[in-house]
């Protein structure tokens, strides 16, 4: 395989996972007894440019269909994230009544809703059509569309030269990077911003957080690779900001490297000199990830096998993405990790892809006082133990695999 970003082939492995179904790919009751379609999950780093990427063993439209079952607004912390975007976004780019907002990967309007609350014209482009229909149930004016050059070109006659793109948890979810940042660079205006927000390979690799790692993420980045594959696509990116979001992410800041210019911050060359110095052009960087991810998988069957033996009951929390490639790499079953409670009501009454573990409600849990809750997605930990704060009340506790077995 040849390296998405630059063409440049493959040859220095990050981790191999096995095989498993899309972490998305949630099974209805009906489907129990038909055969899902299991993928190698293979991630490889590329020694030009340094974009990690999985290998490919599917299509986007196979991946993100009108079943996708990830819907932002369930989330409080992610939906309060959102809103302060917003807010900082509006005062710092002065955006008013006679601006144009784009945001790419809409979802269910998590975002958008704030944009249109304050008056400022707003269009979301969503390709899901279970999310995009949940957005157009907000007001919003959606196209379920995947976005591209092309997909610009369309929204530019439309009307919709954008002042302000935003593209939240967009980029790594995308085959051809190169086509999609050109249409960046289509449908900005020339005086326009764009933001990209994702998961940060420093953290990915610091944290040993492999659970990450599945078919919807082609991509896993660095500023580095970020700003080799805007170059190419006619984006400057002039700002970068850290966040706290997924475990740590990173906002990038771009304007159209022909439009109106603005300075270049020094956190640019901050976040550039911090990837240089942990090694992310260095081969032996990228070692460490599958010893690391293999010692998580022994250390959660060793919970799980005793926890049985002793006769207590473990349930998990949050049917996430990160959480089936974790599930699926170590093996787990119904038998070890009786059922998962979600709040999105989209998952609930289906079943894990690959383990086909039950989906139920959060009510369940205080139904059935559990010894133990495993948080699949980590990232919301303090939001889920806050949110069922009565289970301590019957000596309940919370537990997370990544990046070591903790009791909490």
């Amino acid at each position: 395989m040849n390296c998405r970003g630059c063409g440049t082939a493959l040859a220095l492995p990050l981790i191999d996972l096995g095989t498993s179904p899309p972490s998305n790919a949630y099974v209805r009751a009906d489907q129990l007894d038909q055969a899902e379609q299991w993928m190698p999950l293979k991630v490889a780093v590329c020694q030009q440019c340094w974009l990690v990427q999985t290998e490919d063993y599917t299509r986007a439209d196979t991946l993100f269909d009108a079943e996708y079952a990830y819907f932002s607004s369930f989330s409080s912390t992610w939906l309060a994230h959102a809103e302060r975007y917003v807010a900082e976004m509006v005062e710092r780019f002065e955006l008013s009544a006679d601006s144009r907002v784009v945001e790419i990967a809409a979802n269910d309007g998590y975002l958008l809703q704030y944009v249109a609350k304050r008056g400022i014209p707003c269009l979301g482009v969503e390709p899901t059509r279970s999310t995009a229909e949940a957005a157009r149930a907000k007001g919003l004016v959606i196209r379920e569309l995947f976005f591209g050059r092309e997909t610009a070109t369309q929204l530019i006659g439309e009307g919709w030269a954008a002042d302000l793109m935003a593209a939240n948890n967009v980029l790594a979810h995308v085959p051809d990077i190169n086509d999609f940042l050109a249409g960046f660079a289509t449908l900005l205006k020339p005086t326009g911003v764009a933001t990209f927000e994702f998961p940060q390979l420093l953290t990915l690799m610091a944290g040993q957080q492999f659970d990450t790692l599945y078919h919807e993420h082609f991509s896993y980045l660095s500023l580095t690779s970020v700003q080799t594959l805007c170059e190419r696509n006619g984006l400057e990116v002039f700002d970068v900001g850290r966040l706290s979001t997924h475990g740590g992410s990173l906002r990038v800041f771009v304007q159209r490297a022909d439009g109106v210019r603005r300075s270049i911050q020094s956190s640019v060359q901050q976040q550039l000199q911090a990837e240089q110095e942990a090694g992310v052009k260095t081969a032996a960087y990228y070692a460490t990830l599958a010893p690391a991810a293999e010692a998580i998988k022994h250390g959660l069957l060793r919970f799980l096998l005793q926890a049985k033996a002793d006769g207590k009951r473990v349930v998990g929390y949050g049917a996430a993405a990160k959480g089936n490639t974790l599930l699926n790499y170590a093996g787990v079953r119904p038998d070890l990790l009786a059922w998962v409670a979600d709040a999105n009501p989209h998952k609930q009454g289906k079943y894990l892809p690959g383990s086909r573990i039950p989906i139920v409600a959060p009510e369940r849990i205080a139904a059935e006082k559990p010894d133990y809750i495993l948080v699949l997605p980590w990232n919301l930990l303090s939001e889920v133990s806050q949110q069922l704060e009565e289970v301590r009340g019957w000596g309940g506790r919370f537990v997370v695999a990544v990046p070591e077995l903790t009791l909490l």
